[in-house]
This record gives structure tokens, sequence and C-alpha cells, in this order.
């Protein structure tokens, strides 16, 4: 099996500087797709499986290839993570390159294509229908990866209403889960646009929850549907 870096940063720092062998991939056009309406899909809408798998292949990555994505911290290795188990391939792994301390280079280097084949995934994904019709389900818990001033309500830099989906518990993504996040029977990661939630499911999977799902859209999706009820304040 071969190990490929992947760097998950925008271009821009990517071009600055990288970790020798790493190849990027962009979080705004790669791994997710441009939102025309955050209404339908959030902020950072899932790119058409297809098309991603074709960008994998492009970028080298094939049955016996390793991932290994890198990120400063934002959440967007953990959707690379996300995305490429989501296409059915499972060797992926993090790392926050804050912690690294070695050369960086500016050049790119060689891609030789690869046979990426997508095994689309039909159980790690919950749209915001089934949410809003088992908001009374005590069996499906909602796990919110914003800040917890996000989460309460107190602000909300980025969407145009503050709070949360009613009965979600907060999971900040910089800090440890929660000691009881992972018993409910089921179990589902939302943040703002989808992206640093998949620290958190993650997180879940290698606590033992490989069926936790994922809620793409996240609250700036359910946020501008007037219908959907949103909650402020502690509990």
């Amino acid at each position: 099996m071969s190990i490929r870096l992947f760097d998950c940063r925008p271009r821009a720092d990517y071009e600055v500087g990288h970790v020798p062998g790493a190849v990027h991939l962009d979080p705004e056009t790669t791994l997710s797709t441009p939102s025309a309406d955050p209404s339908i899909g959030g902020r950072h809408p899932l790119p058409d499986p297809h098309a991603l798998g074709a960008a994998f292949a492009d970028a080298g990555i094939g049955p016996d290839t390793f991932v290994l994505a890198l990120d400063e911290g934002t959440g967007w290795a953990a959707r690379c993570w996300w995305l490429l188990r989501h296409l059915g391939h499972d060797a992926c792994g993090t790392v926050d390159i804050r912690a690294y301390s070695g050369p960086l280079v500016s050049e790119a280097p060689r891609l030789e294509r690869a046979a990426f084949l997508p095994r689309v995934r039909d159980d790690d994904l919950i749209d915001a229908d089934e949410i809003l019709a088992r908001l009374d389900d005590r069996s499906l818990a909602l796990l919110d990866a914003r800040s917890p001033e996000r989460w309460r309500g107190d602000a909300e830099p980025l969407d145009p209403v503050a709070g949360r989906i009613p009965g979600a518990r907060n999971a900040f993504f910089e800090l440890p889960l929660p000691d009881d996040a992972t018993e409910p029977p089921e179990l589902v990661a939302y943040c703002g646009s989808g992206v640093t939630a998949c620290v958190v499911a993650q997180r879940l999977v290698l606590a033992g929850r490989e069926d936790v799902r994922l809620y793409p859209g996240s609250f700036s999706e359910w946020c501008r549907n007037p219908s959907n009820p949103i909650e402020r304040g502690d509990p």
C-alpha cells in the first residue's frame, strides 16, 4: 500500500509552502461544490460523487492508496476523510500540519492518474426532512460541532439566523467528544456547513460508532427554511 499526502488548505496557502510530495485538494471546488443557494445543500454542498471520484483518480488515489489528509485544524482534512469513506475508500487518516516542523516547498508534485472507483455508501447521510420528522425521537441524537457560542445562539458570524436544531447537543470540534456521546442508538453530526461536523464524525468512528451519519447541509441549510424550528440558549 502506498501513502499519499493531500493538502486540504486553500490553494493560496498551498502555493506559499506545503509538505514535500503533498497534492492539493481544493476545499471549495473539489471537497465541496460552489453554493448558488445555501437553502439547498448549505454553504458547502457535497460534490457529485462521480465527479469527485474522477478528481480523486486524477490526484493519484487508487485502491491501494492510503491517504493522509492535511489541514491547519479547519476541518477540511476530516471532510476529505469523510468523502473518501462515503465513496468506499476507508484507507485515510488526518494530520494537523501545525505540528509539522520540517521543510516546505512550493512546487507541486507530478501526478499519475490512478484507478479510483466510487462505491457510494447509502447509510452515512441524513437530510433535513428526516431530522424534522424525528425531532421528538429520543433515539436520534444530534451533535452540533460548532462553538458553544454559536450553538447557544449568542453569536452567528456566517449564517442569517442564530441558534441550533432543537434538541442538539454541543460537541465543539476543537474539544474532545462529550463522555456519553457514543451512547445514543443513532448519531448525527452537523455544524455550520458540513465541514467541522466531519471532525466529530471521524472521532465517533474511531470510538467504534461506524453508524454515525452526517447532515451535510447542516445549520446553514436548516436556518434558511422558515418552517424549520430553531432553539436558543441553554437547554
